[in-house]
């Protein structure tokens, strides 16, 4: 009796060798099979980063096109003051004249379709334009005529406003040069295009410079 049951339990321990020998291999091809899953993820990456070249990065900056990088509102007033004028003399009592109070905002930038991209290795080279002046508004239900004359010698027509709104939105954005618009308008435009270009997919590794055009 002794010796059946001292076979029996050595059967029982040689049927859960087996098993124990295929749950080790499973679990074992398990770690092999994730280990390949994650590699094969991480090569897959690497092949789907697109290759950085000056043509790749030129066309991301040119989708963007216009890159307001600075925005600039006033409010202004204007005095426009006119007389009639014969060969050089001034004739009397046909002055006409009016103040005029308008807000504006002019927007500054530089137009990314002019970029210059140079790869060199890991090294990227992106040269921007100069910025300029994109636009200048000036809002109708901004402007307030005040103290017009009303003169039947030389009376004040519509050409006259639209023409002094033009000459002071010149005079405006003459100010907000010498002020420094443009330089600022740079460099935010730098920062901008260097914030952009970084988070592109493949820009790891690359050493990034974004200059200006110098003004003259």
């Amino acid at each position: 009796m002794k010796s059946l049951e001292k076979e029996y339990s050595m059967s029982r321990r040689e049927e859960r060798k087996p098993r124990k020998h295929l749950l080790l291999k499973f679990a074992a091809a398990c770690i092999v099979l994730c280990g390949m899953f994650l590699f094969g993820i991480r090569v897959a990456g690497r092949e789907k980063a697109p290759e950085i070249t000056s043509d790749l990065l030129g066309e991301q900056l040119r989708m963007v096109q216009e890159l307001v990088s600075v925005e600039y509102h006033y409010t202004n007033m204007g005095k426009f003051e006119n007389q009639v004028d014969f060969y050089g003399w001034k004739v009397p009592f046909t002055t006409k004249s009016f103040l005029v109070s308008y807000d504006g905002e002019i927007k500054a930038g530089v137009d990314l379709s002019g970029a210059v991209v140079e790869v060199d290795g890991e090294t990227v080279k992106v040269t921007l334009p100069a910025a300029e002046i994109l636009s200048h508004e000036i809002p109708e239900d901004s402007i307030e005529v005040f103290d017009e004359s009303h003169n039947i010698f030389n009376p004040i027509k519509i050409k006259d406003y639209t023409g002094f709104t033009q000459s002071e939105k010149l005079a405006v954005e003459q100010r907000a040069e010498e002020n420094g618009l443009l330089s600022a308008a740079d460099e935010k435009a730098r920062a901008a295009v260097e914030s952009l270009l970084t988070l592109l997919p493949g820009m790891d590794g690359y050493a990034l410079t974004v200059s200006s055009v110098p003004r003259g």
